[in-house]
């Protein structure tokens, strides 16, 4: 495994780094160990393009013997990943804290201030004003703290271990609470009027849960967006009034019973993270820019943005919303725009808008800190994508702090989809990017090659941007082989 550098050496530019992989000619020199690639370097545009020639698994496991491999990978880095283990804690240490309460004989409302509490979590861990304070939190550490520290902190990505778990674990401390109001239920006017929405709020964290279900979720992500959304809005309003209606029970006053309870702050508390993003609702101008009859860049100039952040859009506000990262455009359109995204075709909404070329678009809250933005904890690393993935990498190009790198596309022809704009901007990332060209070959095995760069250029870690399966594909494959490598966990 390649030793890391002392900061010095890390501010060596990427061109360096690549001189023993490109010759002052016009083709490569051979790598140091057998590739399945014939490599093709275009060199007044500094670019290399690998061609696949029947490439197979077994020129990868000639290279990589299972002792490199690391032991329990298989449970290290699938059954218990951070998102796992993170989610686990939450729903076991919530058990056991429910099994305590339960054995001492504690009051129903105790019940309800849990759920509330799990609740409020959940929620906040989707907040886009929390997601952002955690983000720049511990992205902070200075990239002369341990490496060991700082790839510990850029697993803050998988915080949504903690949104499911809090979500599954508010239910459970609901369910309790219902079979205990239930078994002491006395028939009044007003008792049998908080039945019914105790009885309401279950059925709508029900049917949030099981749209939730990774499998249905990605099947039908719309169903789950919309059943997420205005079902959330009905628990919040049913759970209000749930609360008068509890507090009109007091033998004192509203105010007597609401003041102490936790559940009316953290209420409270939540309606505001709720409130909050739609309050910034706004039909912004989109410049559209047509790559291809497969990609469109979308041009907006109503906010800047940071490296690291993305943007929901729609083109309706109570239809679907849309997540995308964004680059800055000081650098091919400074002057009529400041900031893209770059929409390819991945489902319906995205074709629609290749096809229909927006003018307009609605966005809510503010830009929001995502998984890239972690990288900036690295001093060198290796950039990892594949088709419309490079639009989510050009982020990198917003600061100019950013760390070292080198970058590793696979896309069918890149210059005819992406512009030749494109192109450049993927040089200033790298000045020379390797490139797999689908068009030519089929699709290739990019490890051989991310191992061999992770090595040369003696990068401290990985960042893989590709479609889910790809994604946790390449992540593991490299995590098992003790490379340190990262991506989105597409868990939303």
């Amino acid at each position: 495994m390649a030793s890391h550098p002392p900061s010095a050496k890390s501010d060596r530019s990427s061109t360096d780094a690549t001189q023993s992989v490109t010759s002052s000619s016009d083709t490569m020199t051979t790598p140091s160990h057998p590739l399945p690639f014939t490599y093709v370097t275009e060199e007044k545009k500094q670019i290399t393009y690998i061609t696949n020639l029947d490439a197979s698994t077994s020129d990868l496991e000639a290279q990589t013997t299972p002792e490199t491999l690391k032991r329990f990978g298989l449970v290290r880095y699938t059954l218990l990943n951070v998102y796992r283990r993170l989610f686990t804690l939450s729903v076991v240490g919530n058990a056991i804290a429910l099994a305590i309460i339960l054995s001492r004989g504690s009051p129903p409302l105790d019940l309800v201030n849990a759920s509330a509490i799990n609740l409020a979590v959940c929620g906040l861990c989707r907040q886009p004003l929390v997601i952002n304070l955690l983000y720049l939190s511990l992205v902070s550490i200075p990239r002369s703290a341990p490496l060991r520290l700082r790839r510990i902190a850029c697993k803050i990505f998988h915080l949504g271990g903690v949104h499911s778990g809090t979500g599954i674990a508010s239910f459970i401390w609901y369910i309790a609470f219902t079979v205990v109001y239930t078994t002491q239920y006395s028939p009044s006017p007003t008792s049998t009027a908080a039945l019914v929405l105790i009885y309401l709020v279950l059925a709508c964290l029900t049917a949030v849960i099981l749209v939730a279900y990774p499998s249905f979720r990605a099947a039908h992500h719309d169903i789950f967006e919309l059943t997420h959304r205005f079902t959330n809005w009905a628990v919040l309003t049913f759970f209000w009034a749930l609360l008068f209606l509890l507090a009109s029970q007091d033998p004192t006053s509203i105010s007597a019973f609401l003041l102490p309870l936790p559940a009316f702050w953290v209420t409270i508390l939540l309606t505001l993270a709720t409130i909050h993003p739609w309050l910034l609702l706004r039909r912004v101008r989109v410049v559209p820019e047509a790559l291809s009859q497969h990609a469109v860049r979308l041009h907006f100039a109503h906010t800047s943005v940071k490296f690291g952040q993305g943007i929901s859009l729609a083109t309706h506000p109570l239809a679907d919303w849309h997540s995308f990262a964004s680059f800055t455009d000081r650098f091919d359109t400074p002057s009529s725009s400041k900031f893209s995204c770059l929409v390819s075709k991945a489902g319906d909404w995205t074709r629609a808008a290749i096809a229909d070329q927006p003018t307009h678009l609605w966005k809510r809250g503010v830009p929001v800190y995502g998984f890239g933005y972690v990288m900036k904890m690295f001093r060198r690393i290796i950039v990892v994508t594949t088709g419309s993935g490079i639009g989510p990498c050009l982020s990198f190009l917003g600061d100019d702090d950013r760390p070292a790198m080198r970058v590793v596309w696979q896309t069918r022809s890149p210059v005819k989809t992406y512009g030749e704009r494109t192109m450049e901007l993927v040089r200033r990332m790298d000045r020379r990017p390797v490139i797999f060209d689908t068009s030519e070959g089929g699709r290739a095995d990019m490890l051989p090659e991310i191992l061999r760069l992770y090595q040369e250029f003696e990068a401290e870690a990985v960042c893989v941007i590709s479609n889910p399966k790809t994604t946790k594909d390449i992540v593991y494959r490299c995590e098992l082989r003790g490379v340190p490598a990262y991506g989105p966990i597409f868990d939303s």
